[in-house]
């Protein structure tokens, strides 16, 4: 079948799980029920024996066009031949859907698919993998559909449209003529059940409508009226779709094992929910408006992340799973080849035991924001935090894994140090600004203790620039935090020098190449991995921020930062997502689509859009 580019994809969800959709009306995407179970639809990992859902013309000769309807999570696909056009709609109704039919279907995907002009033959082809291809199915056809039976899932395909088994699939090959259409559910079903009777046209209708309408109406709530709508509005859409419904908890990409570098070891399961996102998440909904979604994830990180006692490596976890639990255990799925050979396919995240000392500074901002744009924080969550801003004065000075979970060893990495800062600063500010009880005088002293460490030790006098680690030379984009976390202005001279720096193409030193951000250079830091990596895209829009706010005081900075942002516009791919990171030819590597990347665009466009000024 062979494997389409990470970026030839769109995503359909219910806010519980989602699937993906390459531009040939292709499932090689779906986990059911929850974004963290185990693939059902993964031939994106192996070609072969991963599974798919697969609804496309018989011809060879046709033209395909993809797009979301318009302000909503529901897909288009048209395919375009000699004798006519199909259009494909695939969407999941989310909770509050009218029942229609039997009530069995439990997060329904529905494919529909119409003959919009001419005649046109169709094939409908579902071969589900369970378990990530390791569990084997019965198929029996029933009177409206079809169920694939393993031993932990049963899926129900319910359709009007005659079926055939081949193998462990079923086959449908179909025409329709001008006006006609096909309807595909899929769902998974109570055990013993079996499907009902297939959607009729008017309820496949009305589901339709209802999912149009939730995602219109949601969307109305988004405040931004700047300059780059469109690709706000859709990194909003994007993100709701990778909330988990019901905790708030956002995963930070809904898929596992698609390479940062093809043919290479760096491949994570990111089904997961960072405590470091937790910062930008919140910053972001409450921005554009979504003051809800903001105070779910707060709820999220006060309920599962803030309730169990301290281990070694500190109370807070890295991550979580979106259910709040606490053991990801890491597993390697030897049977599968992975993208285009891209081994080891892991599930699970051995990272979510390691001490990162950042994300100490990413909660409590994250916390200090909600305080001052959503709902003031209650006097026993103030205790639990500074709790965690003591845990911080005490361990500090600590080594770490570093916020890019590297596996070569702990160090004293610049930005743990700072964002320990940002921990310590903003409890402080917290305490001030709610007349909160707390050891100021002891923070101060341990604030004013870390700054001096990251000015004396953190700046490398040779590079004339902050670096990634105590006595390293090599540099790191995660240090563009400082000034947007207001440990330094953005016109510090060593700030500007770090900049200029960065700036620079790797062959020169530096990180940026075509506009576009590497994290770190992989040949000049040991992380413990082998092989190549593309450009990091939340470092980008990063390097735009940090740009931004230079340009105040400076508006060639200002100028380079729009520059460098529209440019960064044009590698979204067709329908507006990114994935982690960009390669060298610019197509998508790493997982898709990435939470992160789309929280730093959003911000990267409130600020710039700021800056620049009605009429800049």
């Amino acid at each position: 079948m062979g494997y389409p580019p990470i970026e030839d994809h769109a995503m359909i969800g219910n806010m519980h799980s989602v699937a993906l959709v390459t531009v040939d009306g292709t499932i090689d995407w779906m986990c059911i029920p929850r974004f963290d179970s185990p693939a059902v639809f993964a031939s994106l990992l192996d070609d072969e024996k991963g599974g798919y859902f697969r609804i496309s013309p018989r011809t060879e000769d046709v033209t395909c066009k993809q797009f979301y309807w318009p302000d909503t999570n529901v897909l288009v696909t048209r395919f375009l031949s000699a004798d006519g056009a199909a259009e494909l709609i695939d969407f999941m109704p989310v909770s509050g859907a009218p029942v229609v039919g039997e009530k069995h279907r439990h997060h329904p995907l529905i494919r529909r698919v119409t003959a919009v002009r001419g005649h046109i033959d169709l094939r409908m082809e579902c071969r589900p993998a369970f378990n990530f291809a390791r569990d084997s199915h019965v198929v029996d056809i029933t009177q409206d559909g079809a169920v694939f039976s393993s031993e932990t899932l049963i899926l129900g395909l319910d359709t009007k449209v005659p079926l055939r088994v081949e193998g462990d699939a079923v086959v449908a090959e179909f025409s329709l003529a001008e006006g006609d259409s096909a309807t595909f559910v899929l769902s998974d079903l109570p055990d013993g059940d079996r499907c009902g009777t297939a959607l009729s046209q008017d309820d496949a209708e009305a589901l339709f409508h209802h999912t149009v309408n939730f995602w219109r109406s949601w969307l109305a709530k988004c405040q931004y009226r700047g300059r780059w709508r469109e690709m706000v509005h859709r990194s909003a859409l994007a993100l709701k779709l990778m909330t988990y419904e019901p905790t708030g908890a956002i995963v930070a990409a809904p898929t596992c094992s698609l390479p940062e570098g093809v043919n290479g070891q760096r491949n994570w399961d990111y089904r997961f929910t960072w405590i470091r996102d937790s910062a930008f998440t919140i910053y972001a909904f409450l921005r554009l408006g979504f003051t809800a979604e903001a105070e779910q994830f707060k709820d999220f990180l006060q309920r599962y992340c803030l309730d169990v006692m301290a281990t070694e490596n500190g109370p807070l976890q890295v991550m979580y799973g979106i259910d709040g639990r606490h053991t990801l255990t890491e597993e390697i799925l030897d049977h599968l080849d992975g993208y285009r050979g891209s081994k080891p396919v892991r599930v699970g995240n051995a990272a979510f035991n390691q001490l990162q000392l950042d994300i100490y500074g990413e909660l409590l901002d994250a916390i200090y924001l909600f305080n001052k744009y959503g709902t003031p924080i209650s006097y026993d969550f103030w205790l639990v935090l500074q709790s965690l801003v003591d845990w911080v004065c005490e361990n500090w000075r600590r080594q770490d894994e570093g916020i890019w979970e590297v596996r070569g060893g702990s160090q004293d990495f610049v930005y743990s140090k700072l964002m320990c800062w940002v921990a310590v600063d903003r409890g402080l500010r917290l305490a001030d600004k709610r007349s909160f009880p707390a050891p100021r005088e002891r923070w101060l002293a341990v604030r004013d203790e870390i700054y001096r460490d990251i000015m004396s030790k953190g700046w490398n006098r040779d590079r004339q620039a902050f670096v990634q680690r105590y006595g390293g030379t090599a540099l790191d984009a995660a240090n563009l935090m400082m000034p947007l976390v207001f440990f330094l202005s953005p016109t510090d001279p060593r700030m500007l020098k770090t900049l200029d720096a960065i700036l620079q193409p790797p062959e020169k030193g530096g990180l940026v190449s075509n506009s576009l951000v590497y994290r770190y250079n992989v040949a000049e830091t040991f992380d413990g991995l082998v092989g190549e990596e593309g450009t990091f895209n939340i470092c980008t829009f990063w390097l735009v921020e940090a740009l931004t706010r230079a340009g105040r005081f400076r508006r060639d900075r200002l100028d380079e930062a729009r520059l460098m942002f529209e440019r960064m516009l044009g590698f979204t791919n067709h329908v507006g997502l990114y994935a982690e990171q960009t390669g060298f030819h610019g197509e998508g590597l790493g997982n898709f689509p990435q939470a992160f990347t789309h929280l730093a665009l959003i911000s990267a466009a409130f600020n710039l859009d700021r800056a620049l000024g009605p009429g800049g």
